[in-house]
């Protein structure tokens, strides 16, 4: 997976994330992640499905990959979830 082809989701709207992904695909990719961590996750998967089920034809989801991240905040350390959500393109 190559780092350009990531989109990384945090407090724009919706379709600002959807065009990225969109963008990615008619550029050429075969394969973009869609990344969120905490309150952002809702906003990625709203991505994904919007992007696949009105904008891309012949692309699927290829994995879903969920996690814990540990970061340092101003109280200490904290955990974060966070999910990839990777889209490739099955033409």
């Amino acid at each position: 997976m190559l780092k350009d082809n990531t989109v990384f989701v945090g407090n724009k709207p919706v379709m600002n994330y959807v065009l990225a992904v969109v963008t990615q695909f008619n550029n050429g990719a075969d394969e973009v992640a869609i990344k969120a961590r905490g309150k952002a996750i809702s906003r990625a998967v709203d991505t994904a499905e919007i992007a696949l089920n009105r904008f891309l034809d012949g692309v699927a989801k290829k994995e879903i990959v969920t996690s814990t991240e540990v970061i340092d905040t101003d109280s200490g350390k904290t955990n974060v979830s966070s999910i990839e959500i990777v889209l490739m393109n099955q033409k």
